[in-house]
C-alpha cells in the first residue's frame, strides 16, 4: 500500500499541502470545519506524520550526540541513561559516539557533525584530548556543546561535573582516619581537570593531617590492562609499599584488586583499596569495595536539561551555566574506618577547604 502523505491528502480534499499541513498541526488559521475534514480523512486512510520530512524542513535532525571515551565504564553507562531520558521526553534521538581514549578519534568525530548531523552536542573529552579546535568551530557554526565529567579547559560552554577535588580529600582523609600512612593515587592523566582535581584533594587531605607528600605515590597507569598490572606488581612490591590505595577510575579496580591477590595481600589487612567506581558489583567483590560513588544519572540528565535549554532558546547563555553535583562515599569492607555500610554525603566539609 502506498505511503500516504500530505499531498496525497491535499489532492484528495482538494486544498493546498500547506492547509493540510496547518489543519494537522490544529493551526488557528485554519477553521474548525476544514480541520475536521483533514483529521477525517487522514483518520481513514490511516495518515502518520513522518518526523524526519518534518526535521528536514525546520533544518533539525531531532539528533543530539554523546561523544565519550568508552561504555564498558559503568559511569558511562549510566550517563547515557540519564541523558536518553530526558532526550526521549524532547522527541529527540540520541547518537552515541566513542572516541576510545585517543584524542585524533575525537577530532574526527567532532568535524563529523560540523555539516549538521546533531542539533547540539554532549562531550566528555578523552585523556589526550588537547586542541579545541573542532569544538570552536562548532560553536562557531552554531552548534550547541556541553561537557559533562571530563571537561575542555580552553572551551568556555556549560559543564556538568562531580566535586572531585572534594571526592579526593574524602576519599584520602577515609584511609587516614584507618590507620594508613602510604598511600598510593592511580590514576591515568595528568592532564584531564578531573584528574588534577581529585589529585589535589588527595594533596590537601595528606597536608591537613601532616602526613608528607611523596611524588612517587602518584602513580601513571594507563589504558593496557596487562601494563597497569605489571605497573602494580612493582608498586605494591616495594619495601616501603602502599598501605593504602585510590583507584581515581573504574578500570583500576580491578587491576590493583589483582595485583593484591597474586601478590598475596589481604585487603584491608594489609592494605586498603577505596575507588571511584559506580560498579553495581562493588558490593559482592571479595572484599566489598568501598567507593566514591558519582551520581552519572543525574548529572547525564542535567547536561542533557541545559542542552536542550540551548536548543529551545538562542538567548540561553550556555557559557553561564556550570553545575556541580557531589559524589557519595560508600563504606565497605576494603577499608576499615568509619561504620560499615554507612553513606556519607561528601559535601559537607566546609571547614577544610584552602
Amino acid at each position: 500500500m502506498e505511503n500516504v502523505t500530505i499531498r496525497i491528502l491535499a489532492q484528495q480534499l482538494q486544498l493546498s499541502s500547506a492547509t493540510v499541513s496547518k489543519a494537522l498541526a490544529d493551526s488557528h488559521e485554519i477553521s474548525a470545519a476544514t480541520k475536521k475534514r483533514v483529521q477525517d480523512l487522514a483518520a481513514s486512510l490511516n495518515y502518520t506524520p513522518n518526523p524526519y520530512a518534518s526535521s528536514l524542513r525546520k533544518k533539525k535532525s531531532k539528533t543530539i550526540a554523546v561523544i565519550l571515551p568508552e561504555v564498558a565504564d559503568s559511569f558511562f553507562a549510566q550517563v547515557i541513561d540519564g541523558i536518553e531520558a530526558v532526550a526521549q521526553d524532547k522527541g529527540y534521538h540520541v547518537l552515541i559516539c566513542l572516541t576510545h581514549e585517543r584524542s585524533k578519534k575525537e577530532q574526527a568525530i567532532l568535524m563529523e557533525f560540523l555539516g549538521g548531523r546533531a542539533d547540539g552536542l554532549l562531550l566528555s573529552v578523552t585523556s589526550e584530548t588537547g586542541n579545541p579546535g573542532p569544538i570552536r568551530e562548532l560553536q562557531e557554526k552554531g552548534i550547541p556543546v556541553v561537557f559533562f565529567d571530563r571537561v575542555c579547559e580552553g572551551i568556555d560552554t556549560a559543564r556538568v561535573v562531580t566535586d572531585d577535588l572534594e571526592s579526593g580529600y574524602k576519599a584520602t582523609e577515609h584511609l587516614i582516619r584507618g590507620g594508613c600512612r602510604r598511600i598510593a593515587l592511580l590514576s591515568i592523566s595528568t592532564t584531564l581537570s578531573i584528574s588534577r582535581q581529585r589529585m589535589e584533594g588527595y594533596q590537601q587531605a595528606l597536608a591537613d593531617h601532616k602526613i608528607p607528600f611523596r611524588k612517587s605515590d602518584i602513580i601513571s597507569c594507563s589504558h593496557d590492562a596487562a601494563a597497569n598490572l605489571r605497573v602494580l606488581k612493582r608498586l605494591m612490591s616495594r619495601k616501603e609499599r602502599p598501605d593504602g590505595v585510590i583507584a581515581s577510575v573504574e578500570k583500576l579496580v580491578t587491576s590493583i584488586y589483582l595485583t593484591c591477590q597474586s601478590l598475596q595481600l589481604s585487603i584491608p589487612g594489609q592494605v586498603q583499596v577505596i575507588g571511584f567506581s559506580n560498579l553495581s558489583s562493588a558490593m559482592i567483590l571479595q572484599p566489598s569495595l568501598t567507593t566514591i560513588t558519582q551520581p552519572a544519572v543525574e548529572m547525564g540528565s542535567a547536561a542533557a536539561s541545559l542542552l536542550f535549554k540551548a536548543l529551545g532558546s538562542k538567548n540561553y547563555v550556555l557559557k553561564d551555566a556550570k553545575v556541580v553535583i557531589p559524589s557519595t562515599l560508600w563504606v565497605r569492607d576494603s577499608t576499615t574506618a568509619g561504620e560499615k555500610g554507612r553513606q556519607q554525603d561528601l559535601a559537607g566539609r566546609q571547614g577544610k577547604r584552602r
